[in-house]
């Protein structure tokens, strides 16, 4: 008996490494090697980097949490639009879940294209006029 309880526990702890692979194999895919990486830092009520350039293309956002004593996220929006109605947001910029207190998480690849979008912080808060410049 006390061999198939053995056999069991192997087999469920194989089964739960393996999907724990499958989970990392299909994040990995989410973002091609051709994806650029756009870092942002956020602190108690602002992101460090107010603004910056990039040319158009494909985007993951990776959003670290320093010194904020709660969980944050990451909102991008194209300048112009009303920053409250989530319809508006870039949805594939959100990160994929709140970031914990001094952690990181990235967003879905985001094609940018050019023009000028804002950045923010709903949990934060963070000022809403933080500027990404794609040109």
């Amino acid at each position: 008996m006390k061999k198939v309880i053995v056999v069991v526990l192997v087999f469920l702890g194989a089964s739960f490494s393996m999907n724990a692979q499958d989970k990392m194999m299909k994040e990995d895919k989410m973002m091609k090697k051709t994806d650029q990486v756009i870092s942002l830092e956020q602190t108690p009520g602002e992101f460090t980097q107010k603004g910056l350039t990039v040319s158009a293309g494909t985007y993951v956002f990776e959003i670290s949490n320093n010194g904020v004593d709660h969980n944050v996220g990451f909102v991008l929006v194209q300048k112009g639009k009303d920053i409250s109605k989530p319809e508006n947001h870039i949805q594939t910029a959100y990160v994929t879940e709140a970031v914990a207190p001094g952690q990181k998480q990235m967003s879905k690849p985001t094609t940018l294209t050019k023009g000028e979008y804002v950045y923010f912080c709903p949990l934060n808060p963070t000022a809403t006029n933080n500027t990404l410049i794609v040109e």
